[in-house]
């Protein structure tokens, strides 16, 4: 029987800070981080089926 080998996890871009606006590229919407979770891995924030982008600060 295969054996399958463990799958590296992608490395983590650092968690989102309260006040970090984000934008999807597909549609527009925008989004801003209200309050952050206490998780050590940082979370995609997903719209149409595409991980959003940070929003570049003014």
């Amino acid at each position: 029987m295969a054996v399958k080998k463990a799958a590296k996890k992608a490395a983590v871009k650092g968690k989102g800070k309260k006040g970090e606006a984000y934008t999807c590229g597909v549609c527009g919407l925008s989004v801003t981080v209200d309050e952050v979770c206490g998780c050590a891995e940082a979370h995609p924030i997903i719209c149409c089926m595409k991980p959003m982008k940070k929003k570049r600060s003014r």
